[in-house]
Protein backbone atom coordinates (compact mmCIF):
# COMPACT_ATOMS: atom_id res chain seq x y z
CA UNK A 1 0.00 0.00 0.00
CA UNK A 2 1.49 3.31 -1.08
CA UNK A 3 0.31 6.52 0.55
CA UNK A 4 1.63 9.92 -0.41
CA UNK A 5 2.59 12.20 2.48
CA UNK A 6 2.77 15.90 1.77
CA UNK A 7 6.20 17.45 2.09
CA UNK A 8 4.65 20.07 4.34
CA UNK A 9 3.50 17.57 6.96
CA UNK A 10 6.87 15.79 6.79
CA UNK A 11 8.66 19.09 7.38
CA UNK A 12 6.79 19.69 10.65
CA UNK A 13 7.34 16.25 12.14
CA UNK A 14 5.24 13.53 10.45
CA UNK A 15 6.92 10.23 9.67
CA UNK A 16 4.51 7.85 7.94
CA UNK A 17 4.70 4.05 7.78
CA UNK A 18 2.75 2.15 5.14
CA UNK A 19 1.44 -0.18 7.82
CA UNK A 20 -0.88 2.68 8.84
CA UNK A 21 1.22 4.09 11.67
CA UNK A 22 2.61 7.57 12.21
CA UNK A 23 5.71 8.83 13.99
CA UNK A 24 5.68 12.39 15.32
CA UNK A 25 8.43 14.82 16.21
CA UNK A 26 9.00 18.56 16.34
CA UNK A 27 5.96 20.86 15.96
CA UNK A 28 3.45 18.06 15.33
CA UNK A 29 4.53 16.16 18.42
CA UNK A 30 4.28 19.32 20.53
CA UNK A 31 0.81 20.00 19.11
CA UNK A 32 -0.29 16.41 19.84
CA UNK A 33 0.81 16.70 23.46
CA UNK A 34 -0.86 20.10 23.79
CA UNK A 35 -4.11 18.67 22.39
CA UNK A 36 -4.07 15.93 24.99
CA UNK A 37 -3.40 18.47 27.77
CA UNK A 38 -6.38 20.40 26.46
CA UNK A 39 -8.61 17.32 26.54
CA UNK A 40 -7.51 16.60 30.13
CA UNK A 41 -8.40 20.19 31.01
CA UNK A 42 -11.85 19.67 29.51
CA UNK A 43 -12.14 16.49 31.60
CA UNK A 44 -11.61 18.64 34.70
CA UNK A 45 -15.07 20.14 34.09
CA UNK A 46 -16.38 16.88 35.56
CA UNK A 47 -13.39 16.36 37.89
CA UNK A 48 -12.69 13.18 35.95
CA UNK A 49 -10.02 10.95 37.49
CA UNK A 50 -7.20 10.15 35.06
CA UNK A 51 -6.15 6.51 34.69
CA UNK A 52 -3.44 4.69 32.72
CA UNK A 53 -3.95 1.20 31.35
CA UNK A 54 -2.06 -1.46 29.36
CA UNK A 55 -1.93 -1.76 25.59
CA UNK A 56 -4.03 -4.94 25.48
CA UNK A 57 -7.21 -6.36 27.00
CA UNK A 58 -7.97 -9.96 27.94
CA UNK A 59 -9.92 -11.45 25.04
CA UNK A 60 -12.40 -13.08 27.41
CA UNK A 61 -13.30 -9.71 28.95
CA UNK A 62 -13.62 -8.01 25.59
CA UNK A 63 -15.79 -10.79 24.24
CA UNK A 64 -18.33 -10.12 26.98
CA UNK A 65 -19.21 -7.19 24.73
CA UNK A 66 -19.43 -9.50 21.71
CA UNK A 67 -16.58 -7.49 20.22
CA UNK A 68 -15.03 -10.30 18.19
CA UNK A 69 -18.36 -11.12 16.56
CA UNK A 70 -19.12 -7.46 15.86
CA UNK A 71 -15.66 -6.22 14.78
CA UNK A 72 -13.46 -9.21 13.78
CA UNK A 73 -12.23 -7.29 10.72
CA UNK A 74 -10.70 -4.57 12.91
CA UNK A 75 -9.15 -6.69 15.68
CA UNK A 76 -5.37 -6.89 16.19
CA UNK A 77 -3.88 -9.61 18.37
CA UNK A 78 -0.57 -9.70 20.26
CA UNK A 79 0.93 -13.08 19.42
CA UNK A 80 4.11 -14.97 20.29
CA UNK A 81 5.73 -18.15 19.07
CA UNK A 82 5.08 -21.42 20.83
CA UNK A 83 8.30 -22.15 22.79
CA UNK A 84 8.02 -25.80 21.78
CA UNK A 85 8.47 -24.82 18.12
CA UNK A 86 11.30 -22.29 18.32
CA UNK A 87 13.83 -24.64 16.70
CA UNK A 88 11.41 -25.14 13.82
CA UNK A 89 11.09 -21.37 13.46
CA UNK A 90 14.87 -20.84 13.50
CA UNK A 91 15.44 -23.59 10.93
CA UNK A 92 14.10 -21.38 8.16
CA UNK A 93 14.32 -17.73 7.22
CA UNK A 94 12.16 -15.87 9.77
CA UNK A 95 11.13 -13.18 7.27
CA UNK A 96 10.19 -13.98 3.66
CA UNK A 97 11.15 -11.91 0.62
CA UNK A 98 7.68 -10.30 0.72
CA UNK A 99 8.34 -9.07 4.26
CA UNK A 100 5.99 -11.54 5.96
CA UNK A 101 7.06 -13.45 9.06
CA UNK A 102 7.14 -17.18 8.31
CA UNK A 103 5.31 -18.26 11.45
CA UNK A 104 5.49 -21.63 13.06
CA UNK A 105 2.75 -22.58 15.59
CA UNK A 106 1.85 -19.82 18.04
CA UNK A 107 1.32 -19.89 21.77
CA UNK A 108 -2.35 -19.43 22.73
CA UNK A 109 -3.56 -15.91 21.93
CA UNK A 110 -5.45 -14.58 24.94
CA UNK A 111 -5.45 -10.79 24.44
CA UNK A 112 -6.58 -8.15 21.96
CA UNK A 113 -4.71 -4.91 21.39
CA UNK A 114 -6.80 -1.98 22.64
CA UNK A 115 -9.53 -1.08 20.11
CA UNK A 116 -11.01 1.77 22.20
CA UNK A 117 -9.51 3.44 25.26
CA UNK A 118 -12.67 3.38 27.37
CA UNK A 119 -12.93 -0.43 27.43
CA UNK A 120 -10.14 -0.52 30.00
CA UNK A 121 -12.14 1.65 32.41
CA UNK A 122 -15.08 -0.77 32.57
CA UNK A 123 -12.74 -3.73 32.94
CA UNK A 124 -10.67 -2.00 35.66
CA UNK A 125 -13.74 -1.22 37.80
CA UNK A 126 -15.44 -4.58 37.30
CA UNK A 127 -17.85 -5.46 40.12
CA UNK A 128 -17.93 -1.93 41.56
CA UNK A 129 -21.02 -0.26 42.97
CA UNK A 130 -21.50 3.51 42.86
CA UNK A 131 -23.63 5.83 44.95
CA UNK A 132 -23.12 8.87 42.70
CA UNK A 133 -22.06 9.50 39.11
CA UNK A 134 -18.40 8.73 38.43
CA UNK A 135 -16.29 10.46 35.80
CA UNK A 136 -13.06 8.95 34.47
CA UNK A 137 -10.61 9.72 31.69
CA UNK A 138 -7.86 7.76 30.00
CA UNK A 139 -5.59 7.84 26.95
CA UNK A 140 -4.34 4.83 25.05
CA UNK A 141 -2.89 3.76 21.73
CA UNK A 142 -5.72 2.04 19.88
CA UNK A 143 -5.51 -0.46 17.01
CA UNK A 144 -8.07 -0.98 14.27
CA UNK A 145 -7.43 -2.62 10.92
CA UNK A 146 -8.93 -0.61 8.06
CA UNK A 147 -9.33 -1.20 4.33
CA UNK A 148 -7.15 1.84 3.65
CA UNK A 149 -4.94 4.22 5.62
CA UNK A 150 -4.35 7.97 5.37
CA UNK A 151 -1.74 9.86 7.40
CA UNK A 152 -3.29 11.39 10.53
CA UNK A 153 -6.81 10.75 9.21
CA UNK A 154 -7.15 6.95 9.24
CA UNK A 155 -4.52 4.82 10.95
CA UNK A 156 -4.03 1.27 12.17
CA UNK A 157 -2.51 2.63 15.40
CA UNK A 158 -3.72 5.96 16.77
CA UNK A 159 -4.05 7.88 20.05
CA UNK A 160 -7.43 8.21 21.74
CA UNK A 161 -8.40 10.26 24.81
CA UNK A 162 -11.79 9.48 26.34
CA UNK A 163 -13.90 10.96 29.13
CA UNK A 164 -16.47 8.55 30.58
CA UNK A 165 -19.53 8.96 32.79
CA UNK A 166 -20.91 6.05 34.81
CA UNK A 167 -24.32 6.83 36.27
CA UNK A 168 -28.04 6.66 35.77
CA UNK A 169 -29.71 7.11 32.41
CA UNK A 170 -30.49 10.75 33.21
CA UNK A 171 -26.94 11.43 34.43
CA UNK A 172 -25.36 10.01 31.29
CA UNK A 173 -27.78 11.95 29.08
CA UNK A 174 -26.93 15.16 30.97
CA UNK A 175 -23.21 14.44 30.64
CA UNK A 176 -23.45 14.03 26.87
CA UNK A 177 -25.47 17.21 26.46
CA UNK A 178 -22.90 19.17 28.46
CA UNK A 179 -19.99 17.42 26.73
CA UNK A 180 -21.27 18.41 23.33
CA UNK A 181 -21.74 22.01 24.45
CA UNK A 182 -18.19 22.07 25.89
CA UNK A 183 -16.72 20.67 22.67
CA UNK A 184 -18.68 23.15 20.55
CA UNK A 185 -17.34 26.08 22.60
CA UNK A 186 -13.81 24.65 22.41
CA UNK A 187 -14.07 24.20 18.63
CA UNK A 188 -15.36 27.74 18.28
CA UNK A 189 -12.30 29.17 20.00
CA UNK A 190 -10.07 27.10 17.71
CA UNK A 191 -12.03 28.14 14.60
CA UNK A 192 -12.69 24.50 13.64
CA UNK A 193 -16.17 24.27 12.08
CA UNK A 194 -17.88 20.88 12.42
CA UNK A 195 -21.23 19.20 11.90
CA UNK A 196 -22.71 16.66 14.33
CA UNK A 197 -24.28 13.89 12.23
CA UNK A 198 -25.56 10.67 13.76
CA UNK A 199 -23.26 7.72 13.15
CA UNK A 200 -23.02 3.98 13.61
CA UNK A 201 -20.04 1.87 14.59
CA UNK A 202 -18.28 -0.04 11.76
CA UNK A 203 -19.85 -3.45 12.43
CA UNK A 204 -18.88 -6.52 10.41
CA UNK A 205 -21.89 -7.43 8.24
CA UNK A 206 -23.84 -4.63 9.93
CA UNK A 207 -27.30 -5.55 8.69
CA UNK A 208 -26.97 -8.92 10.45
CA UNK A 209 -25.97 -7.33 13.76
CA UNK A 210 -28.74 -6.35 16.20
CA UNK A 211 -26.50 -3.68 17.78
CA UNK A 212 -26.20 -1.93 14.42
CA UNK A 213 -29.94 -2.07 13.92
CA UNK A 214 -30.47 -0.62 17.40
CA UNK A 215 -28.09 2.27 16.63
CA UNK A 216 -30.09 3.00 13.48
CA UNK A 217 -33.44 2.88 15.28
CA UNK A 218 -32.28 4.71 18.42
CA UNK A 219 -29.28 6.90 17.51
CA UNK A 220 -26.71 6.78 20.31
CA UNK A 221 -23.58 8.04 18.54
CA UNK A 222 -22.90 11.51 17.15
CA UNK A 223 -19.62 12.59 15.60
CA UNK A 224 -18.04 16.05 15.38
CA UNK A 225 -17.17 15.92 11.69
CA UNK A 226 -14.65 18.32 10.19
CA UNK A 227 -14.47 18.93 6.45
CA UNK A 228 -17.52 16.80 5.78
CA UNK A 229 -15.97 13.40 6.44
CA UNK A 230 -13.42 13.44 9.28
CA UNK A 231 -14.74 12.58 12.75
CA UNK A 232 -12.41 14.28 15.23
CA UNK A 233 -14.59 13.61 18.30
CA UNK A 234 -17.70 11.64 19.19
CA UNK A 235 -20.29 11.43 21.95
CA UNK A 236 -21.63 7.97 22.66
CA UNK A 237 -24.48 6.67 24.82
CA UNK A 238 -24.07 3.00 25.79
CA UNK A 239 -27.14 2.57 28.02
CA UNK A 240 -26.38 -0.35 30.42
CA UNK A 241 -24.37 -2.40 27.89
CA UNK A 242 -21.04 -2.07 29.73
CA UNK A 243 -22.60 -1.94 33.18
CA UNK A 244 -24.26 -5.32 32.69
CA UNK A 245 -21.17 -6.90 31.10
CA UNK A 246 -18.81 -5.87 33.91
CA UNK A 247 -21.08 -5.92 36.95
CA UNK A 248 -21.01 -2.14 37.42
CA UNK A 249 -23.98 -1.21 39.58
CA UNK A 250 -25.87 1.77 40.92
CA UNK A 251 -28.75 1.30 43.39
CA UNK A 252 -28.84 -2.41 42.62
CA UNK A 253 -29.05 -1.96 38.85
CA UNK A 254 -26.42 -1.98 36.07
CA UNK A 255 -25.04 1.50 35.55
CA UNK A 256 -25.50 3.38 32.32
CA UNK A 257 -22.36 4.71 30.65
CA UNK A 258 -21.51 7.39 28.12
CA UNK A 259 -18.27 8.71 26.69
CA UNK A 260 -16.71 11.65 24.89
CA UNK A 261 -13.85 10.51 22.64
CA UNK A 262 -11.08 12.43 20.85
CA UNK A 263 -8.82 11.03 18.10
CA UNK A 264 -5.62 13.00 18.66
CA UNK A 265 -3.99 12.50 15.24
CA UNK A 266 -7.19 13.67 13.56
CA UNK A 267 -7.03 16.91 15.52
CA UNK A 268 -3.54 17.44 14.11
CA UNK A 269 -4.95 17.05 10.62
CA UNK A 270 -7.87 19.40 11.28
CA UNK A 271 -5.73 22.14 12.84
CA UNK A 272 -3.07 22.04 10.11
CA UNK A 273 -5.70 21.85 7.37
CA UNK A 274 -7.61 24.82 8.78
CA UNK A 275 -4.71 27.02 9.92
CA UNK A 276 -1.81 25.92 7.73
CA UNK A 277 1.57 24.35 8.36
CA UNK A 278 3.27 27.27 10.12
CA UNK A 279 3.11 26.60 13.89
CA UNK A 280 3.04 30.34 14.57
CA UNK A 281 -0.41 30.44 12.92
CA UNK A 282 -1.89 27.66 15.05
CA UNK A 283 -4.36 28.47 17.81
CA UNK A 284 -3.54 27.14 21.27
CA UNK A 285 -5.73 24.16 22.27
CA UNK A 286 -4.42 24.39 25.84
CA UNK A 287 -5.43 28.04 26.26
CA UNK A 288 -8.82 27.43 24.63
CA UNK A 289 -9.50 24.50 26.96
CA UNK A 290 -8.68 26.55 30.07
CA UNK A 291 -11.08 29.25 28.87
CA UNK A 292 -13.88 26.76 28.21
CA UNK A 293 -13.38 24.86 31.48
CA UNK A 294 -13.30 28.08 33.52
CA UNK A 295 -16.45 29.42 31.87
CA UNK A 296 -18.29 26.10 32.25
CA UNK A 297 -17.47 25.70 35.94
CA UNK A 298 -18.46 29.33 36.58
CA UNK A 299 -21.82 28.76 34.92
CA UNK A 300 -22.37 25.65 37.04
CA UNK A 301 -21.58 27.60 40.21
CA UNK A 302 -24.08 30.30 39.24
CA UNK A 303 -26.77 27.66 38.81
Amino acid sequence: MTVTVSAGLSSIGLRWYETGQAGLSGPLLRLAEECDRAFRTLASVWEAADERHPSALPAERLQRLDYLHSFPHQATFPARLDPAHLDEFLAGEPVTESGAVDLTPLAPVTSVLTPAACYHLYHAHEGSSFSAPVYLTTRNTCYRHEERYEPLRRQWAFSMREIVCLGTHDETEAFLAQARAVVDEFLGLLDLPVAWPTATDPFFRPRDNPQYLMQRLQPSKHEATYGGDLAIASVNLHHDHFGAAFGLRRAGRPVNTACLAFGIERWLWAITDRHGLDPSDWPSPAQAAVTVATRTVAREVQL
